[in-house]
């Protein structure tokens, strides 16, 4: 589990927010290792009534988001629920490995800063930054899993959660709340998380239980295909030989628009051998038949997970 995701105390209960529709979720323990979804529920929201992105304005109407927030909760039975983790749309941040030469923590603080900024494109001082260490590349070199979101992006959601009496404790992308279904994965070979959004789809790597590669894809519906099939190749040209036994064969796909059939297709194409599409039971929650699918519920899902472990 990454490091920002260890604290105690964790909500049972999570809100997905995306461009399209708002989820929540709430989970309870299931054995070992297994969740059951107890209460949970999704609405679609209106047409431009969140528009995600990094720089600028997400939210057109608060007073709009709060009362589908409060639809949401209501038909979720959680309308008591007041501490929740909350999914962010993956457009509202972004997230990268940050790789720098081993130094003081003083001056390995400094360099983070300057290489967060480099690669998110915004000031160190206006972003919220979540980073986790993660092992050293081949070279030595630190390497951080990092995500950013810009504090003006934050306070526009904390202040619609502020206002209906929830407290948001722990507020993170998307792709990192999926990325935590395959955090500590005990497998030994590699794993790709495959996740689609408006506008293309971000992939992340692991390998070791770590997170090692991260590519966001900006690409049209009929390219994505397409796209995948570079990543695929990418990965066997740069990765394969290195990771022997242990080389990727299993993908977890989020998103309406991916065909887990057409991905193994892409992927025996690319790869040249057959690897297999990993399934909520596999990870450990189990939906129950006729509610809500994984899409709608892996991100918020795997924030809610945090508060049953």
């Amino acid at each position: 589990m990454l490091s920002f995701l260890t604290k105690p105390n964790f909500p049972k209960a999570a809100v997905g927010i995306g461009q399209d529709r708002v989820t929540v979720i709430a989970l309870q323990k299931q054995g070992r290792n297994g969740f059951d979804v107890r209460n949970a529920a999704s609405v679609d929201l209106p047409a431009s009534l969140v528009q995600p992105q990094f720089l600028g304005t997400n939210i057109s109407s608060k007073p709009g988001l709060r009362a589908i927030l409060q639809e949401v909760a209501g038909l979720a039975g959680l309308l008591g629920q007041r501490n929740w983790s909350v999914a962010l749309p993956s457009s509202a941040a972004r997230t990268a490995i940050l790789t720098i030469e081993a130094a003081g923590r003083s001056e390995a603080e400094d360099v983070l800063d300057w290489k967060a900024e480099q690669s998110f494109g915004a000031p160190a001082a206006q972003l919220r930054i979540a980073k986790h260490k993660i092992a050293n590349d081949a070279e030595g070199r630190v390497r951080y899993f990092a995500s950013a979101i810009k504090l003006s992006v934050i306070d526009e959601y904390e202040t619609v959660f502020e206002e209906m009496g929830w407290k948001a404790g722990l507020i993170l992308p998307r792709p990192v709340c999926e990325s935590n279904w395959l955090v500590g994965n005990v497998a030994p070979e590699d794993a790709l998380l495959i996740s689609s959004q408006h506008e293309g789809f971000t992939a992340v790597l692991f390998g070791d239980g770590e997170p090692n590669v991260i590519r966001s894809v900006t690409c049209g519906e009929s390219e994505k295909d397409d796209e995948i099939y570079r990543l695929l190749m990418f990965y066997n040209d740069r990765f394969a030989n290195e990771r022997g036994p242990r080389q990727l064969n299993r993908v977890l796909t989020i998103g309406d628009d991916l065909s887990a059939k057409r991905v193994l297709d892409i992927a025996r194409e690319a790869l040249g051998r057959n690897i297999s599409i990993i399934t909520p039971p596999e990870l450990g929650l189990n939906i129950p038949a006729g509610t809500l699918n994984f899409t709608e519920l892996a991100a918020p899902a795997g924030l809610a997970a945090l508060g049953c472990r």
